[in-house]
């Protein structure tokens, strides 16, 4: 039987994976099948078709053919199109955040607010489409002008991550088509039913409203299309959303054609909290960076150093705030329940796996520490270990869970040292109110991250910033800010409108 949710979305216990553009799913049968299931229960909530050699090969020809008109298109009016998807969106917003939580296990409100994403980053796309701009520059030579200007830069391949289904393709592809571009969205296997219902719900609004397709689906069993993908020199740029061990694979096959990627990467994200820090703030901080959406975001907090002078009282507000958590742990789509489970059976091992390993290594688990096995799906209760050192190769390693490293700390710079000494550079947050700590924290000698919020946790962002992070974070930006320039290729111009050909630097060259 077809699970409601789905229904309400037109979608049936049966989907194509693969939009080939012109209103065409493809009707391949016969290149496998992927079966996403409820972390909840565990129970399979439908069958999706992936595509073919001949599929991909047909989306990346009629991609071709839509860029040759869509980057001809003047950019306020492809804003147009991206305002009618946003409307789109916000019509189907309450269905499409249950699919989200059902098929992802994050809680309802989480998933509504993940399309909230998708729609504030279409507004801000709108708005961009008239903010394209170039600089001009002053030149050396008399009579000339200099100035740069910002073109679309070709088909962008979109490969996303199933913690966030259809925030970071909407990310990527709205930004990208007000840039002139045309994107290709390879979804998580774990997660293709939510990026089926989003496409078709911005497709139609896209048809409806006139203009030609903009965005287009595959779905891969073993992601060979996926690899096939990232080696296309048809692809100009691909965006890779995932682990940091996979995206170091994409980062060097792109570079081998001299493409152009985008990663964004794991994170191993810490909260300081100093003594003079306003616990009222901290504590429901670092409970939610580390137990919303079961500890599986890229910004979820994982790593708390705590002054020695407010340890012991702040571990014991922790343990506390856990309890009331592990009441709550259930069905995500219940909005009485603040954790949901985690997407996997392999979560759920890994998860162990690194809880073992902590208390292999001295490590002490003050509360959590195993799975709920007296219940259908992927439910583990969060857990904090005390005792280790930040070195540990457990604390230095992303585990995507709910587990988080509580350290205490006696001088600010050793905090912040602790914080920087770990593989990723994703998010980070001070808790103070002191004004000189917060400032050297945001200082070139404080956080090394891509972020880093003073009295604000480390999970979650808000669209007007660039989001990204640093070292095996990878060094993309996605979303606000300027991050809309990754899609576009830069040229700088000069123009001579006077009579004489003046060469740089003084050279003459008479003929």
């Amino acid at each position: 039987m077809t699970h409601p949710v789905l229904t309400a979305l037109g979608l049936s216990g049966s989907e194509s994976g693969t939009y080939l553009g012109n209103g065409e799913w493809a009707s391949t049968r016969d290149a496998g099948v992927l079966e996403p299931v409820n972390p909840t229960d565990g129970e399979v909530l439908g069958q999706v078709h992936a595509a073919s050699e001949a599929d991909y090969e047909l989306i990346v020809e009629r991609a071709q053919r839509a860029f040759k008109s869509w980057r001809t298109t003047p950019a306020p009016l492809r804003g147009e199109a991206i305002r009618l998807c946003a409307n789109a969106l916000r019509a189907n917003k309450d269905m499409l955040g249950s699919l989200v939580a059902l098929e992802m296990g994050k809680s309802k409100p989480e998933g509504d607010g993940e399309v909230q994403e998708m729609i504030d980053i279409g507004d801000f796309a709108v708005g961009l489409s008239r903010q394209l701009y170039g600089l001009t520059m002053h030149s050396e030579r008399p009579g000339h002008r200099m100035y740069e200007q910002w073109h679309p830069l070709g088909i962008v391949g979109i490969i996303s991550a199933f913690n966030f289904p259809v925030a970071v393709w909407a990310w990527n592809s709205f930004i990208a088509a007000v840039c002139g571009d045309i994107s290709i969205w390879k979804p998580s296997g774990k997660t293709p039913l939510s990026a089926i219902a989003s496409m078709r719900v911005c497709n139609e609004a896209l048809r409806e409203g006139g203009f030609p397709d903009l965005f287009f689906l595959f779905n891969d069993t073993d992601n060979s299309l996926a690899e096939r993908m990232v080696d296309d020199k048809r692809v100009a740029m691909i965006s890779f959303t995932g682990s940091t061990k996979v995206g170091r694979q994409v980062g060097e096959r792109v570079a081998r054609r001299m493409g152009r990627s985008l990663l964004e990467l794991g994170g191993n994200n810490a909260m300081i909290v100093d003594e003079t820090a306003d616990l009222k703030l901290a504590i429901p901080a670092i409970v939610f960076g580390a137990v919303g959406t079961a500890g599986q975001r890229c910004t979820t907090t994982r790593r708390a150093f705590i002054h020695e002078s407010i340890y012991d009282d702040v571990l014991a507000k922790l343990k506390a705030g856990y309890a009331q958590v592990e009441k709550k742990i259930g069905d995500p789509t219940d909005a009485a329940n603040l954790m949901g489970p985690l997407n996997s059976q392999a979560a759920v091992d890994a998860y162990l796996a690194a809880i073992e390993k902590a208390k292999a290594s001295g490590g002490t688990v003050e509360t959590g520490g195993r799975a709920l096995t007296d219940r259908k799906g992927f439910f583990v209760l969060p857990t904090i270990v005390t005792g280790l050192a930040n070195d540990a190769e457990v604390v230095q390693t992303e585990t995507f869970a709910p587990i988080l490293y509580v350290m205490k700390y006696s001088e600010l710079e050793d905090a912040i040292a602790m914080q920087n000494d770990v593989p990723q550079g994703l998010s980070s947050a001070i808790f103070t109110t002191n004004l000189k700590r917060a400032e050297a924290f945001l200082s070139a000698a404080g956080s090394d991250c891509g972020i880093a919020n003073v009295n604000i946790g480390t999970s979650g962002a808000e669209i007007g910033g660039a989001f990204g992070g640093e070292k095996e974070t990878g060094g993309g930006r996605e979303s606000g800010s300027d991050a809309w320039r990754a899609y576009m290729r830069r040229q700088t111009n000069t123009i001579n409108y006077s009579d004489a050909l003046p060469l740089a630097q003084g050279i003459k060259f008479d003929l």
